[in-house]
């Protein structure tokens, strides 16, 4: 068994050898990459292997190249909602229902505390990462 896992794993890395990213165009074939993965249907443990080596080098790019900013509250969310694909009806659990998360989503509605808390668990984020960066320094 180790050795057919070993065996997938250098498949894997012989055809997309990892290597450190250095421009938006190496940032997009990994990414593409790591989507053809995660879409390709069981997650093997070398396949996990693989991904969390590409993450890294996907982190370690967008930490030196890419400004992200200070998001917080809805903002975040949407934020979140629009960069993992998620669809409204897939935060029904944290919301209760659509509508509440259409109002929002669209300002009518503040987030709560328990909404927070939730959304943390849901989008495996801390709960002050919802707030913003003023806020979280005071």
């Amino acid at each position: 068994m180790f050795a057919t896992e070993s065996h997938s794993y250098i498949e894997l890395l012989q055809k997309f050898p990892p290597r450190p990213i250095k421009s938006e165009e190496e940032l997009l074939a990994v990414r593409e990459v790591i989507d053809a993965l995660l879409d390709s249907g069981e997650i093997t443990p070398e396949k996990q292997d693989y991904l969390n080596v590409l993450g890294i080098l996907v982190h370690e790019y967008e930490d030196k190249y890419v400004s992200i900013p200070d998001l917080s509250g809805v903002e975040l969310l949407k934020a979140l909602i629009d960069e993992l694909g998620v669809k409204q009806k897939d935060l029904v659990p944290v919301f209760k229902d659509e509508s509440t998360v259409s109002e929002i989503l669209s300002g009518q509605r503040e987030l709560t505390v328990e909404h927070i808390e939730k959304l943390s668990e849901f989008f495996h984020v801390p709960p002050s990462t919802f707030f913003s960066q003023s806020s979280r320094t005071k």
